[in-house]
């Protein structure tokens, strides 16, 4: 059975020589943006390749139109994973170093994006795998390339003009991923306008963790989240957050929890706000 959700350090250790997986390091800091592929070259789970949130990740920024992170053209994608060495027979395992939550849930929600499910997001991530003693390698790497064939599900992504759409519609379900002070508008340190989108709840993705970085048990997080959910099915539920990265998130957390796919705003609150006719609103709802 494929990994699709998590994957533990105690379960990957036994697969590292294994040709069928993949696993890439997805570490990647908003400060320093190279401050990731340097960590990486120092030390990295032995195997791995490095994936970049704005090269490899993100497609072209274009002022006034797109976020931050811009998902890229699905054929780019595609050349990308199979010179990762990713086709449909792979196992493919991200980390990061922010329990999931910089880049590697934003790789895992891509890759189903384009049809792949066997992919899962390593659970605690790289502090896990230093915690626990585990062998590391340095230096880059590579796999041999494969043919990725890209099967795209274009109902998980929602655009604004979509967003609009539903914003008073009561069977959807609008959620922000990012922390509450963001979501009111309050110490806005990233983006040019603060605030979020109308009618949306707040849902900060940190919830997701423990204290030690971990994912909260299935248990707990279906609590969590049906808290929220309601009698609303997943698929009229809309995550967003500053550029369509840390709402991946929430939708792992979401899928970890049993719940099927809820639908992701890539361009989020970075992309909302370039069109001054979108409404936004502060404060706590």
């Amino acid at each position: 059975m494929p990994y699709n959700t998590l994957i533990a350090v105690s379960e990957l250790i036994n697969h590292l020589a294994n040709p069928g997986w993949t696993i890439i390091d997805c570490r990647f800091s908003l400060d320093d943006s190279e401050r990731g592929h340097r960590e990486y070259l120092d030390a990295h789970i032995p195997g791995a390749i490095y994936a970049h949130l704005s090269k490899d990740l993100s497609g072209h920024i274009i002022s006034g139109k797109t976020g931050r992170h811009p998902l890229p053209e699905p054929k780019t994608f595609a050349r990308t994973l199979s010179n990762w060495g990713i086709d449909d027979n792979v196992q493919v395992i991200a980390y990061d170093d922010k329990g999931g939550a910089m880049a590697a849930a934003r790789l895992w929600w891509m890759l189903r994006w384009l049809g792949h499910d066997a992919v899962a997001v390593l659970n605690g991530g790289w502090p896990q795998w230093q915690k626990n003693n585990c062998p590391v390698a340095g230096g880059a790497e590579t796999r041999k390339q494969r043919s990725f064939i890209p099967k795209i599900r274009n109902n998980f992504v929602f655009n604004s003009e979509d967003v609009l759409k539903i914003l008073h519609n009561q069977n959807f379900r609008l959620i922000d991923s990012r922390s509450a002070d963001r979501y009111r508008g309050e110490n806005e340190t990233i983006d040019p306008v603060a605030g979020h989108i109308p009618g949306a709840l707040s849902i900060p993705f940190t919830g997701n963790l423990d204290a030690d970085g971990l994912f909260l048990t299935s248990i707990d997080l279906k609590i969590r989240f049906q808290h929220v959910l309601g009698d609303t099915p997943p698929e009229h539920v809309v995550f967003y957050c500053g550029s369509g990265v840390t709402a991946a998130h929430n939708l792992l957390a979401l899928a970890h929890a049993g719940f099927a796919d809820a639908r992701l705003y890539a361009g989020s609150w970075s992309e909302w706000i370039t069109n001054p006719d979108n409404p936004i609103t502060q404060g706590s709802k």
